[in-house]
């Protein structure tokens, strides 16, 4: 792994350093890894909120605020690709021994809290040499650029380093352990035995290791509240180890906040609402009825609809049968000349186990009259009548090419003659007569 490091500066005496080979770096174990995967998309919904701490002295005197903020947002990439991610932004100003200092941070990163670019800055105003240091990590073509550079009164020192990205699998960025803490106080539990990687205070690649405290109650305002306690160090093989405290209500909000070593801390002044879990209920299951369509009255309206649309009025009679009778005169009204059987006609029924009745012939009728006992000579058969039977061929004709929609409830009338105006209705009406003779006959 190779790493150049150069400085520039505002005097001439500023020199650059030369390329130098770095060790081996250090890698994060299976456990760190898989703890980084297994986050889920309902645990970051419940990350993304803003809380505020105060700065306060030994003593408890205020010295300034830390505010942090996680929210998702999008993040475009040196090649114009745009990806959802973690916006994390902290920024805290206050006094250290009576001298103004303050730090911001502002990072991306991934669902799986990979570090996608991240700025920060430390200043403290010293009143003889100001210093300021700004810290620069960016993912670019499958490496990890870092710059640094530190500023000293009039002095400014810059440097670079650079990292191939499969070797930093399980890195953890300042913006990204924020993210971290608040899914271990979400879980109540640390990864056991995880060793990420992580920078050290003098910039130095090295491991990140995490402890659980217990629990304890403290005191928030004028309520009680019980925190989770994880601490955190940081140490590589060169800098110096670093380690810091906190305290974690039940919803990942920080409710205190220390760095081992160092005078003063962070504390939640105000007792946060504590965001809960939704629990989903299971869907509700429905057992399957039986459909009796029968007994519903929408569903045997509808059938009832469906029949009549289909040219049946009820059960055995077809419209086609009532208009037919409608046309025909009353003395033709015989289902059995149409083919059609008609109310409480048709072949009798046999009672249930039993043998069905035969049919009766009718007896001829007798002749009546003076001539009544003259016996008459047979008659040859007639021949059958011109055009006869025109009429329903016609009929038939007019049912062919546009059935006619009669209402279900009621029947059409029986055909009755009606006055024809005008000086040919008396020839019409004559004609008339003589075509229904001949179908009679």
């Amino acid at each position: 792994m190779s790493s150049k490091s150069y400085s520039t500066g505002l005097k001439a005496k500023d020199q650059q350093s030369p390329v130098r080979e770095l060790q081996p770096l250090p890698k994060a174990n299976a456990e760190a890894i898989d703890f980084l995967n297994s986050l889920t998309e309902e645990e970051l919904q419940m990350l993304f909120f803003s809380e505020t701490l105060a700065i306060v002295s030994d003593s408890g005197e205020p010295q300034g605020e830390l505010t942090i903020e996680v929210q998702t947002g999008k993040y475009k990439d040196e090649l114009g690709i745009m990806s959802h991610c973690l916006i994390v932004h902290a920024f805290s100003r206050g006094f250290l021994d009576k001298t103004l200092s303050g730090n911001s941070l502002l990072g991306y990163v991934s669902r799986k809290l990979e570090l996608m670019e991240q700025h920060s800055q430390e200043f403290i105003k010293f009143f003889v040499l100001p210093m300021e240091r700004k810290t620069s990590l960016l993912k670019k073509d499958e490496q990890l650029v870092v710059t640094r550079s530190v500023r000293e009164g009039e002095e400014m020192k810059t440097s670079t380093s650079v990292f191939s990205w499969h070797s930093t699998a399980g890195f953890l960025s300042e913006a990204a352990n924020l993210v971290l803490l608040r899914v271990m106080a979400w879980r109540r539990t640390v990864p056991s035995d995880a060793r990420f990687l992580a920078f050290d205070i003098e910039g130095k690649l090295g491991y990140c290791t995490y402890q659980a405290l217990g629990f304890q109650t403290i005191q928030v305002g004028h309520q009680e509240a019980e925190v989770f306690i994880v601490e955190q160090a940081v140490q590589s093989d060169e800098g110096i180890p670093s380690s810091w405290q906190f305290y974690l209500l039940s919803d990942g909000h920080l409710a205190k906040r220390i760095q081992v070593g160092s005078s003063g801390c962070c504390i939640i002044t105000k007792m946060p609402v504590l965001r809960e879990k939704d629990e989903t209920e299971p869907p509700p299951t429905f057992e399957k009825k039986p459909l009796l369509w029968e007994e519903d009255m929408e569903l045997y309206s509808r059938f009832l609809e469906r029949k009549v649309r289909r040219g049946c009025s009820r059960p055995g009679a077809p419209i086609i049968s009532r208009l037919l009778l409608s046309l025909c005169p009353t003395e033709m009204r015989t289902p059995g000349d149409l083919g059609v059987p008609g109310e409480g006609s048709g072949p009798p029924r046999a009672p249930p186990g039993g043998v069905p009745p035969q049919p009766h012939p009718l007896p001829a009728a007798a002749p009546r009259g003076p001539g009544a006992g003259v016996g008459l000579p047979a008659l040859p058969a007639a021949a059958p009548a011109p055009r006869r039977g025109h009429l329903r061929r016609r009929v038939f004709r007019f049912l062919r090419r546009a059935p006619l929609a009669v209402p279900r409830p009621a029947l059409l009338p029986p055909a009755q003659s009606f006055p024809l105006a005008g000086p040919g209705g008396e020839r019409r009406r004559r004609r008339r007569r003589r075509r229904r003779r001949r179908l009679y006959l």
